[in-house]
């Protein structure tokens, strides 16, 4: 184990159509992890990955199984190709799943079925086009707040994903949205721009979805996760099943605390970051959050091996 290395795992808006296709290409285990979730979801996962239809691929029951099943792919590649493991896991939103299954407390077929559930129950919780959510670029974390606070006028908008130094996504009610962005372009923001979302996720709009979604998380066989997790909603490392569970579901209508998270990861010694998934997304952010840390990357041969080469 590597007592400086941290894997950390992707969320929604990290797939793409052909994802990991030059993989997939040179590796039978990606095909077979692939072949593995298509058996556990009833449907083939890789045929929609790289053919889609891509609105097929970002209907949200569907993106997070596919993101969560080439996170896995990929760990497994990074498992069969080298001893390196790392000391601590942690994973953006969706990417708690597959930093569960990762330290081995949460099946794969399991997880796949379960982010399955959830993608289903958050989009029934708030119908396409009630919510919307958007990226608030230039502004500090309390004048983001500051301005949901103006806008919410009873309705539900709030910061949801504190990503990377003056970088926050905002989500709720589609108008209070549309009211927070301009109160944050009022207060100087960059950018305030609406994301191509059709769930408005980490806001108070998901708590029946959560309420809802306890039970399928209470009828998992869990164990204890075998490599220390930094979880979204504490920021912290959680590996008491009970707190772990509760997280999870509380995850779902609370704020993803990145920039803490990977504060918390420096703090325990972590100098490096690989980002084990689909995209490039967590290493843009962890740059920012973190000062001299080094980001890699195995979603491509090249980026495998050049991540390999730098901390085999």
């Amino acid at each position: 184990m590597s007592a400086n290395l941290a894997f950390v795992f992707p969320g929604q808006g990290s797939q793409a159509l052909g994802m990991l296709a030059e993989q997939g290409a040179q590796h039978a285990l990606i095909i077979e992890t692939f072949a593995e979730a298509s058996a556990a979801l009833g449907y083939d996962l890789w045929a929609l990955t790289q053919q889609g239809p891509e609105a097929l691929l970002n209907q949200t029951d569907k993106t997070q199984p596919a993101i969560l099943a080439a996170s896995i792919a990929l760990w497994r590649l990074w498992l069969a190709q080298t001893a390196v493991r790392p000391a601590f896991v942690a994973g953006h939103s969706l990417g708690e799943y597959s930093a569960l299954v990762a330290t081995g407390s949460l099946g794969f077929a399991d997880a796949l079925k379960l982010v399955e559930r959830r993608g289903q129950l958050m989009q029934q919780a708030v119908p396409a086009g009630q919510g919307g959510m958007a990226a608030i670029l230039g502004l500090d974390d309390a004048q983001v707040l500051a301005a949901c606070a103006e806008a919410a006028q009873g309705e539900v908008v709030s910061a949801v994903n504190f990503n990377a130094p003056g970088q926050v996504v905002i989500a709720g009610g589609a108008a209070a949205v549309e009211r927070a962005i301009a109160a944050c372009k009022a207060h100087g923001a960059k950018r305030a721009m609406a994301l191509p979302v059709s769930v408005p996720s980490h806001c108070e709009l998901m708590r029946p979805a959560a309420e809802q979604f306890a039970q399928a998380v209470a009828d998992i066989n869990w164990q204890a996760p075998q490599i220390p997790l930094v979880q979204n909603v504490s920021a912290a490392v959680v590996q008491d099943l009970e707190s772990l569970k509760r997280d999870l579901l509380a995850q779902l209508y609370n704020p993803v605390r990145w920039v803490e998270s990977m504060v918390c990861l420096a703090d325990r010694g972590v100098t490096d970051l690989v980002e084990c998934g689909p995209g490039r997304v967590l290493s843009g952010l962890n740059k920012r959050c973190v000062k001299g840390v080094n980001t890699h990357n195995l979603d491509t041969p090249d980026a495998f091996a050049a991540a390999r080469a730098a901390l085999v």
